[in-house]
């Protein structure tokens, strides 16, 4: 089966949209998908892909599948490359709308060619409820609490941006921030396993951010993890709710609003392919 995909990236945390609106694919299918087509030796390779839909409340749906096939319920990044498509597609203007996991999305191109494009994206409000996020724990809320982990116990704060988030303030990133990425991410206390952010405050206007997502490993930047460091420095007294998030790739920019409680994302999105895939 021939597939037409087109790549993105932003800030090198890449995705493969695919146009599902005429030629539908199972759950189990789209899993078998993410994980051939992502595939950086055998596939084309990405850090996820991005299947498009109809919807009945958005311009389109995006559903996201992580690198090892499982479902993901929300990417930031993925919502901003999502409108680049449209955009790019011509089946938008300079506003739409991304469904993903039943909620709906805004996002806006704020400028840019159609090489590059740099979009905003509303990421909504984000949630520190432990049974939602969710992380098992007798604490309603995680804001710098102990975690467990290999007989050390490591500070944490807990939160969803629609999808789980651990974050940890670091003073340097001369560790192996990766293993210990991983092995937070499948720790028992995370049922739906965990996305990682480890931060270091430059100032605060400014925090630098070591990613781990989940299913993907190490990626370029994470836009919800970028809101997820923020919200969380907010909440340790230690950042402003405008922030300039660094990663090593580049620098997304977050505003948490304090009167709507909305997280706002905006940052570069760059196509770099168009191409055919034969999905066995």
């Amino acid at each position: 089966m021939e597939l037409s995909y087109a790549k993105y990236h932003a800030l090198l945390n890449d995705f493969l949209v695919i146009d599902g609106r005429k030629r539908r694919f199972t759950e189990e299918r789209l899993s078998e998908l993410a994980v051939q087509i992502c595939n950086r030796s055998a596939g084309v390779g990405a850090d996820g892909v991005l299947y498009i839909r109809n919807s009945r409340k958005a311009d389109i749906v995006a559903d996201v599948y992580n690198a090892d096939g499982s479902w993901a319920e929300k990417s930031g990044n993925g919502l901003r490359i999502a409108s680049a498509w449209l955009f790019q597609n011509d089946e938008s203007g300079k506003k739409c709308q991304i469904e993903m996991n039943e909620d709906v999305y805004e996002c806006r191109i704020i400028k840019g060619a159609r090489k590059e494009l740099f979009i905003a994206g509303d990421l909504g409000p984000p949630e520190f409820n432990t049974k939602l996020i969710p992380v098992k724990s007798k604490s309603k809320v995680m804001i710098q609490a102990e975690l467990e982990i290999g007989g050390l116990k490591f500070p944490v704060t807990c939160l969803s941006i629609g999808n789980p988030h651990a974050v940890l303030f670091v003073d340097n990133f001369d560790f192996a921030w990766q293993e210990l990425g991983a092995d937070i991410e499948i720790h028992s206390a995370f049922p739906n396993r965990t996305n990682v952010e480890f931060v270091k405050v430059l100032k605060r206007t400014k925090i630098r951010v070591a990613e781990w997502e989940r299913g993907a490993g190490a990626t370029g930047s994470s836009g919800t993890g970028a809101a997820a460091a923020v919200v969380a420095g907010v909440m340790s007294g230690v950042v402003n709710r405008e922030c300039e998030v660094c990663f090593s790739s580049g620098t997304l920019h977050v505003h948490w609003s304090a009167d709507t409680n909305n997280i706002e994302l905006t940052g570069p999105v760059t196509h770099i392919a168009n191409g055919q895939y034969t999905f066995a």
